[in-house]
C-alpha cells in the first residue's frame, strides 16, 4: 500500500509570547521576550526569580469555567490550543469521524501543578484534606484525554513522556499512525504547566537555570558565550495533522507536510548529552531520510537551543555532523531566547513556529545572540528575523534521559 502523506491543517498555541497564533507570530517577528519576574509562585526562598509565563490566561475563552476548574493548567492550556487548531483548521466537533480521530500529547511533568498543591495541603492538614480531584488532574495522560474529550476523538489517544523532545516525539508518533492508516485526524503537540517551586528549585538545584535575575529579557541567550542556563517556562501548541488527500478533498488550506520523523536515544548519561551530539545527529539524518529528502535540501533548523552551556555546542556539533558541509549554508535559530523552555510543550509550540516559517517564507531570530560562543559558529539569525527560500525545516528536540527527536516540515 502507498504510505498515506500528513498534511498540517491547523495550528493553536498558549505561550509566554502570546495565548493565540497571530500574536505569537506577531512577537517572534518582532524579537520580543516573554521572560519575566514570576508571578504564579512566591519565590522568596528560591534563587531563580524568573519564568516565561504564559500571561492574562483565560482558559473560559475556549471552555466551560466550572470545567476548567477540575483541571489541572496544563490541560487547561492543552485543550486551549487544540481549539484553536480546530477552529484554524476549519473542521468541526460534529465532522469528525470520532473512531479515526486521534490525540497525542507531549509532556515532561503532566499535572505537577495539581500535585504540588495536594502534597503541601496533606503536610499542613494531614492526608484526609488531599483535593479530591487530585488525580483527574495530576495524571500525565490527561491533557490528551481532554482534548479527546473536548473534541469527541475515540481513535488513538496517548501521551508521551521523553522529557524535552516529548512535543516532537508526539508529533512524529501522530504522523505514523496517520500514515499507517490508524487515524485520519490527529491532534497532536505538547503542553506543559511547570512554574512550581519544586519545578523551579530542583532545575535551579542542578545549576540548570539562568539565574539573570536582573535582567529576565536577556537572560535566555542562546549560543552566546555569557549564557547561564535555560529559563524555564510553560504553554502548549497544538497541530492538527490530516491525511492529505482527505484534506484536498475537502478543500482545506494546507500549511505545509509532515514528511519525516527520527527518535533516537543517547544511552549516555541521564542529564548530560552525547557530547559529540551523535543521538540528535542520526535523529534528524532519520528524519530527513523518512521525509525522502538529502541535507541539502533543508533551508531551517529550528534548534532545541536552550541556552544552557552545555547543549548548544553539543547542538551545533550535532547538527555539523548531519549536515557536512551544508551545515554552512543553513540558518539556524532558537525560539528559547524569546519563551524560554517550555519542556515537554518545546517541540509543539516551536513546531507552530517552524510551520509558520514555511508559510511566510521567514526565518525567525535567535535574541541576545550578542556575544557569539567560538564553538557555536554557525548561522543562527541574530537579533532580527530575515527573509528567504524555506523548502524544508528540520525541528529537533534533545530531552533529559539522552532522548532525541527530529521531524521535517515540507512546503507543500
Amino acid at each position: 500500500m502507498e504510505q498515506r502523506r500528513v498534511a498540517v491543517t491547523g495550528l493553536g498555541l498558549v505561550s509566554p509570547i502570546g495565548n493565540d497564533v497571530p500574536s505569537f507570530w506577531e512577537a517572534v517577528k518582532a524579537g520580543r521576550s516573554g521572560i519575566a519576574p514570576i508571578t504564579l509562585i512566591d519565590c522568596s526562598e528560591l534563587s531563580v526569580k524568573i519564568a516565561g509565563e504564559v500571561k492574562n490566561f483565560d482558559p473560559s475563552i475556549r471552555m466551560d469555567a466550572k470545567e476548567a476548574r477540575k483541571m489541572d493548567r496544563f490541560s487547561q492550556f492543552a485543550i486551549y490550543a487544540a481549539l484553536e487548531a480546530l477552529q484554524d483548521s476549519g473542521l468541526a466537533v460534529g465532522e469528525l469521524d470520532p473512531y479515526s480521530t486521534g490525540v497525542c500529547l507531549g509532556t515532561g511533568q503532566g499535572g505537577s501543578t495539581s500535585i504540588e498543591e495536594a502534597f503541601t495541603r496533606m503536610c499542613e492538614r494531614g492526608p484526609g484534606r488531599i483535593p479530591p480531584m487530585t488525580v483527574a488532574k495530576a495524571l500525565s495522560n490527561f491533557g490528551a484525554a481532554n482534548i479527546a474529550l473536548s473534541v469527541g476523538a475515540k481513535g488513538p489517544c496517548q501521551c508521551i513522556v521523553t522529557a524535552c523532545a516529548a512535543g516532537t516525539d508526539a508529533l512524529g508518533t501522530a504522523m505514523r499512525w496517520i500514515r499507517d492508516g490508524h487515524a485520519d485526524v490527529v491532534f497532536a503537540g505538547g503542553s506543559e504547566a511547570s512554574i512550581t517551586k519544586m519545578g523551579i528549585g530542583s532545575f535551579a538545584m542542578v545549576q540548570a537555570l539562568s539565574q539573570r535575575n536582573d535582567d529576565p529579557e536577556r537572560a535566555s541567550r542562546p549560543f552566546d558565550k555569557d549564557r547561564d542556563g535555560f529559563v524555564m517556562a510553560e504553554g502548549a501548541g497544538v497541530l492538527v495533522l490530516e491525511d492529505w488527500d482527505r484534506a484536498v478533498k475537502r478543500g482545506v488550506r494546507i500549511y505545509c507536510e509532515l514528511a519525516g520523523f527520527g527518535t533516537t536515544c543517547d544511552a549516555h548519561h541521564l542529564t548530560a548529552p552525547d557530547p559529540e551530539g551523535l543521538g540528535v545527529s542520526r535523529a534528524m539524518t532519520l528524519a530527513i531520510k523518512d521525509a525522502g529528502l538529502s541535507p541539502a535540501d533543508i533551508d531551517y533548523v529550528n534548534a532545541h537551543g536552550t541556552s544552557t552551556p552545555m547543549n548548544d555546542p553539543i547542538e551545533t556539533k550535532a547538527i555539523k555532523h548531519a549536515f557536512g558541509d551544508h551545515a554552512r549554508r543553513l540558518k539556524v535559530s532558537s525560539l528559547k531566547s524569546m519563551t524560554g523552555h517550555c519542556i515537554g510543550a518545546a517541540g509543539g509550540i516551536e513546531a507552530v513556529a517552524s510551520v509558520l516559517a514555511i508559510r511566510d517564507q521567514y526565518f525567525p531570530p535567535t535574541i541576545n545572540l550578542d556575544n557569539p560562543d567560538p564553538e557555536c559558529d554557525l548561522d543562527y539569525v541574530p537579533h532580527k528575523g530575515v527573509p528567504g527560500t524555506i523548502r524544508a525545516v528540520v525541528k529537533n528536540s534533545m530531552g533529559f534521559g539522552g532522548q532525541n527527536a527530529a521531524i521535517v516540515f515540507k512546503k507543500s
